[in-house]
């Protein structure tokens, strides 16, 4: 199999939509011999943040001299940054070789009378097949939705289980309240393990104590009264936490200190059980870190940020952001969801911002359609562009932009890689 034949036939399974359950995938991954059993694990769970600890506890892993398989979605430009060894994505050759190997197995679960696995089923069991091919020490693995039912929960044990905020999205899947949402997402957590809890409110806290207790597994909460900013600029942060003094990150945006917060809190229990990860190494791995995508400058002038808030949590995250980074701009928005979001609650969070909107429709089949955005923003601002195309968007908006404003994309990372790539 080539590699255009590969991403065609991955390509064609997301016609099978989401189908959470572990079963298609528990076959699947026996017929490829069970790969996901030789490797250890952090798994990451939550709303918000889980890419961006993902990427602090593996920078910190890589640079203390691991072998860090990395695992991610959805991709921002290429499909290979959703499987990565340390820092090089998974080479085309592999990606093709690996699903010739899962195509065959496939056919034999068809003709057996299953059904056949969805696109992130085949995706995931191809990370796992590639991590172990690699000989990966550990990998750090992020949940695709929700938790109990998501393939990657396939593994029967981890390092520890990183619970990231907990908020309302996909609520058509997961629940229409906190706990059960709560609820799925601590389903990741094993029998005695190690679990690091990023603060909650007090009843999907209690819910998590629970689930530990039922468990016997240790619940480690982050303090975030332990860690305070020291200062930051458009290129790094600088903040204190707990003994360390100093700590600096690349990654904008206040929240990103909680996350690196709770990416120490994870390394702290590995290095109870005997992870080698001195302090330069800690110090190194989170100054290091990337995470594209997440209240990121692409362009200086005219200044143009993309963020992938793709839910009223994160958009209400970036609104705080955008205020305290650049409190005087005036911002024209790039904005394009999908159908199934609760678009109306993440545009009121903006409206008040915006000095002039332009919409896109994302290439995905559950995209809420430009005009139909368009539709809904002019009710609430007189100035409402319908960009459809992404390229239309982006020089649209840097043909309209003055000196003294700005620029920011939100919404689908399904035309965030988009703007990435334009810029690039």
């Amino acid at each position: 199999m080539y590699y255009k034949e590969a991403m065609e036939y991955i390509q064609r399974t997301q016609n099978l939509g989401i189908k959470l359950g572990l079963r298609r995938m528990s076959i699947l991954l026996k017929h490829l011999g069970d790969p996901h059993k030789k490797l250890k694990y952090i798994h990451v769970a939550g709303t918000n943040g889980k890419g961006s600890t993902v990427a602090f506890i593996s920078s910190i892993l890589v640079e203390a001299g691991y072998k860090v398989g990395i695992y991610t979605s959805p991709s921002i430009q290429r499909f290979s940054e959703r499987i990565r060894v340390n820092s090089a994505e998974i080479p085309e050759a592999d990606i093709a070789r690996i699903t010739g190997i899962i195509k065959e197995k496939v056919e034999l679960m068809l003709d057996k009378g299953i059904s056949n696995p969805t696109e992130f089923e085949i995706v995931t069991a191809m990370a796992f097949q590639y991590f172990a091919e690699q000989c990966c020490d550990i990998v750090v693995l992020e949940v695709g939705l929700g938790g109990r039912l998501d393939s990657t929960n396939i593994i029967e044990s981890v390092e520890a289980a990183v619970i990231t905020t907990i908020n309302y999205d996909h609520m058509d899947v997961l629940g229409n309240t906190l706990l059960e949402i709560a609820f799925e997402k601590a389903g990741i957590i094993k029998k005695n393990c190690d679990v690091v809890l990023y603060p909650q409110g007090l009843a999907v806290e209690r819910l998590f104590e629970q689930v530990c207790h039922r468990q016997r597994a240790r619940l480690h909460k982050v303090e975030l009264s332990s860690f305070s900013p020291v200062g930051f600029d458009k290129v790094r942060q600088e903040f204190n936490y707990e003994g360390y003094k100093s700590l600096e990150i690349s990654l904008l945006g206040n929240y990103q200190i909680r996350n690196a917060a709770v990416a120490i809190k994870t390394i702290d229990i590995l290095k109870e059980k005997d992870y080698q990860v001195n302090e330069e190494a800690l110090r190194k791995g989170l100054a290091k870190a990337k995470w594209p995508g997440r209240f990121e400058i692409v362009n200086i002038s005219p200044l143009f940020l993309i963020d992938g808030a793709h839910n009223t949590e994160g958009v209400i995250t970036l609104v705080d952001n955008l205020r305290r980074y650049f409190p005087e701009k005036k911002i024209t928005f790039i904005t394009g969801i999908l159908a199934d979001k609760d678009y109306k609650s993440m545009m009121e969070a903006v409206i008040p911002m915006a000095k002039r909107f332009i919409t896109v429709t994302p290439k995905n089949s559950r995209a809420l359609s430009a005009q139909e955005l368009a539709k809904f923003l002019k009710s609430h601002c007189v100035n409402v562009l319908v960009g459809e195309k992404t390229e239309n968007a982006i020089r649209k908006s840097l043909d309209l932009c003055l000196n003294d404003e700005m620029i920011c994309a939100f919404g689908s990372f399904y035309f965030i890689g988009d703007i990435r790539e334009y810029f690039e």
